[in-house]
Order: C-alpha cells, then sequence, then structure tokens
C-alpha cells in the first residue's frame, strides 16, 4: 500500500497532465512571414556611385539653407503645429496603456470597511437578544489577488505595449521629419515663384520699352502700326502670368502659416526667402547604407517595433491555452455591534486558490492565435515593405540630385545663349535691321530660359531637402 504523501503526489500529478491534456491545441499556427534585412538589398548603381566617408544628417539639416526666416518657420512648426501635437499625445496615450498592463503584472489589493444598522427578524434563525431589534453590522477587510502568470500571458501583453510606446516615439519622430520638410519645401517653392516673378517682371518691363521705342518709330515713319499691335497684344499675357505667380506667393504664405500652426496673417509677414546651399552639400550619402539605414529613418524604426509587439501578442495568445491560477486572500474584521468588533474573535481571513483551464471553446483561442499570427504577419511585410521604399527613396534622391547637377550645366549655356540672342536682337532693332516681333520673340526665349534656370536651382534645393528626409533627417533612434 502506498503511504499518504505518495499517494498525493501521485494525484497531483495526475491532476497536472490532465489540466496539461485538456489544453486547447495550437498546432500548426505560425508566421509565415520574414523580416528583410537591409543589407541584403542591391543598393544599384546610383547609390553605389554616391557612397563615400561622409556623415549621416545633422538633426536640423535645413541650416545648411542659411536662411534665418527659415530656421525660424521650422522651429516654430515643430512648436506648435497641431500635426505633431497629436503625435505626441499618441505617445503619452501608449505610455498609459503600458502603465495600464504594468499593474496587470502586480498583486492587486483592496481595502473595503462598511456598517449596517440591520432591523432583525423576530422569526428567523437570529437568536435572542438580537431578534425583533435593531443591531450594527460591522465588517473591515483587506483583500488581495494574484495572477501567478504562470506562462507569461500578462508579461506578453506588457512586453506588447512597451513595444508600441516606442512605435509610438517613431511615429512621432517620423511626423516631426515629415512637417520638417513639408515646411522647407513650401519655402523653397515660394522662393522659387518669387524668382519667376522677378523674371516675369523684367521681361514685361523690356517689352514695354521696346513698344515705347516702336511707338516713336511708328510716329517717324520707321514702323508699322501692325508692329506696334503685335506688340501691345503680348503685354496682357505677360501680366496675366506675372498676377498668377502673385496669386502662388500668397496661398503659399497661407501654408506656411497653417504648417507652423498660425492664421493667414502670420503668412502675410513671410518675407522673400533668402536660400544658399553650401557647395559641400551634394549627393553624397553614407557608406554604411543600407545597413545602418533602419536606426536612421523613424518609419521604418515605427514598423519594426510594430512586428515586436505583434510577437509578444503571439505569445500572449499561446499563453490563454494553457492553466490560468489566480490566489485570492482576505483578513479582516466582523462583529455585531461596537463593542467587540476590535478583539480577536472578531477577526476573519481566507484563501482561495483559482484555476481556470480551456477544455472546450468552440475553437476560440486558435482563432485568436490564428489572428494575432497573422497581424504579425502583416506587420513583416509592411516593415519590408517599408526598407525597400526607403532605398528607393534613397536612390531616387540621388538620381535626381545627378540629374539636375548636368541640368544645371546646360541650363546655364542656354540662359547665355538666350542673352546673347537677345542683345544682338535689340542692337539689330535699334539699327533698323529687324522688326520689333524678332526682339519680342528673343524676349521670349530668354523668359524661358530665365525660368527654366530658376527651377533647376529650385529643384537643386529641394532635391537636397528629398535626400535628407530619405536619410532619416539626423534622427536616430534604440531598435529592438
Amino acid at each position: 500500500m502506498k503511504p499518504p504523501r505518495a499517494i498525493q503526489s501521485t494525484a497531483l500529478a495526475a491532476f497536472a497532465l490532465a489540466l496539461l491534456a485538456g489544453c486547447a491545441d495550437m498546432g500548426r499556427i505560425h508566421p509565415q512571414a520574414s523580416a528583410l534585412k537591409p543589407a541584403a538589398l542591391n543598393p544599384g548603381k546610383a547609390i553605389a556611385a554616391a557612397s563615400a566617408d561622409v556623415a549621416w544628417p545633422e538633426q536640423q539639416w535645413w541650416q545648411a539653407l542659411h536662411d534665418e526666416q527659415l530656421n525660424r518657420l521650422v522651429a516654430a512648426a515643430l512648436a506648435d503645429s497641431p500635426t505633431l501635437h497629436a503625435a505626441q499625445a499618441r505617445v503619452r496615450q501608449a505610455e498609459a496603456l503600458a502603465g495600464v498592463a504594468k499593474a496587470g503584472t502586480l498583486p492587486q489589493v483592496t481595502a473595503s470597511a462598511s456598517a449596517d444598522r440591520e432591523l432583525y427578524s423576530a422569526h428567523s434563525t437570529v437568536p435572542a437578544p438580537l431578534a425583533g431589534n435593531y443591531a450594527w453590522k460591522n465588517t473591515a477587510t483587506l483583500s488581495g489577488a494574484y495572477d501567478l502568470d504562470l506562462w507569461g500571458r500578462n508579461r506578453d501583453a506588457l512586453a506588447a505595449v512597451l513595444d508600441e510606446v516606442h512605435m509610438a516615439s517613431a511615429e512621432a519622430q517620423m511626423a516631426r521629419l515629415t512637417l520638417a520638410s513639408a515646411v522647407v519645401r513650401s519655402y523653397i517653392q515660394l522662393s522659387l515663384e518669387y524668382a519667376l516673378q522677378d523674371s516675369v517682371a523684367q521681361n514685361l518691363a523690356q517689352r514695354q520699352r521696346i513698344l515705347e521705342i516702336t511707338r516713336k518709330r511708328q510716329a517717324a515713319g520707321l514702323a508699322s502700326e501692325i508692329e506696334v499691335a503685335s506688340i501691345e497684344t503680348t503685354l496682357p499675357a505677360g501680366r496675366r502670368e506675372h498676377e498668377q505667380i502673385g496669386e502662388s506667393i500668397a496661398l503659399l504664405r497661407n501654408q506656411l502659416a497653417a504648417l507652423i500652426g498660425k492664421g493667414p496673417g502670420d503668412g502675410d509677414a513671410i518675407a522673400r526667402p533668402m536660400l544658399a546651399l553650401d557647395a559641400g552639400h551634394g549627393g553624397a550619402v553614407p557608406a554604411s547604407l543600407p545597413a545602418e539605414l533602419v536606426g536612421h529613418r523613424p518609419d521604418i524604426a515605427a514598423q519594426r517595433w510594430r512586428v515586436e509587439a505583434a510577437g509578444a501578442r503571439i505569445a500572449g495568445a499561446k499563453a490563454e491555452f494553457y492553466p490560468n491560477i489566480n490566489l485570492a486572500a482576505f483578513v479582516g474584521l466582523q462583529s455585531l455591534g461596537f463593542g467587540h468588533f476590535l478583539d480577536s474573535g472578531s477577526a476573519m481571513r481566507g484563501v482561495t486558490p483559482a484555476v481556470s483551464l480551456p477544455v472546450f471553446e468552440g475553437g476560440r483561442l486558435r482563432a485568436q492565435l490564428g489572428n494575432q499570427t497573422a497581424l504579425y504577419d502583416g506587420a513583416v511585410e509592411q516593415y519590408n515593405a517599408a526598407v525597400v521604399q526607403a532605398m528607393a527613396d534613397v536612390a531616387n534622391a540621388v538620381v535626381r540630385i545627378d540629374s539636375v547637377r548636368r541640368q544645371d550645366q546646360l541650363a546655364q549655356r542656354a540662359l547665355a545663349a538666350a542673352r546673347r540672342q537677345q542683345e544682338l536682337a535689340e542692337r539689330a532693332y535699334r539699327a533698323g535691321m529687324t522688326d520689333a516681333l524678332n526682339v519680342i520673340n528673343a524676349q521670349m526665349t530668354l523668359l524661358n530660359e530665365e525660368q527654366q534656370m530658376a527651377q533647376v536651382a529650385s529643384k537643386q534645393l529641394d532635391n537636397y531637402t528629398l535626400l535628407m528626409a530619405a536619410l532619416g533627417g539626423g534622427i536616430k533612434l534604440d531598435l529592438p
């Protein structure tokens, strides 16, 4: 015959085996996606050619444009933008949820007290002297509960929300980068519009001067009325273009005011930009690209933390398949009347262990695990897509910078030729060797080349901005 202790051990072992055997089956449910390694991507010829021993961008990269007004606008945007404030609020929300999850891993203690005055029935089970009389029933308890979390369900839930705090922080950094880039690019466009306006205004003044000369020549019988009318017809179109550019300037000022979280009136105070990019800021990219790009791009970092959170939730879903053990206990005092309330005989205490086991739940746990696994796969693929897009962003910026550098050389040659053509046309016109239309055509050609030159210069600044954003804008983030 087995001794009592052996019988108890056998019974406990059998009970434990029965618990585990009764757990729901989670077989054949597992993630299918795998995270892409940035270093495994082929950077391509453009990035390879641009790789150099250069540092990653500074966090205030826009200061390389040497415009104090721009620096103030970006600082105002980062301080007052509602969009950025909303992103920061999401970080605080994630931190608060982490606090809730943290509480789930700790014991819960509750204190309660009550004092009830009650008339006891004279014909019930209550004996004299309480029967038929009023009496106080007083109770004070201190109760506690603790989930042993043997399988890590609560710890996994905490890990998931902590990962989501990191994710929200990275998303806030991405919102910061996006906002700064939007301010800089709008400011660059504003600078371009001013340059175009100058070119159109100068061209209009030249046409007006040619018109006055032609009218004098007509009065002297050296030019026809048709020649005068031909010049006059070009002026309204030029004035309309000048007005359209003025409209664009006003709209861009309003846009900048909105980006910095201000009203249109603050946009009215924005003066003409005075941008100048250092010659040393070309299209070079760090040689450590693409391996280190993940740590500098906040959008990729956010997706990486999303993957980690999804992985923790899979672990939590698996823990649901196993028994859950909770312990509850209480101590307190209880008495009828106040006279003996603090006596040792009024003490009460108790311990309540509770075990719950999923035996039959209609496939709910498997469905929950399948859902979390699918969410993990989706998060991994979103991360992979972010990595691929980030590499494409860098490559596109490098290609644009290299192309615009060549465009600049061609535009300068074309502009010099157009200026030479205009000078020759005006000289020939003054000498009476050609008519005014040839001069107007030369001026239109010059206007077009001046605008092309302004657009190329603007593209150089814009492409610098795109490259800084593609490289993460000087942000360095922690990764799992």
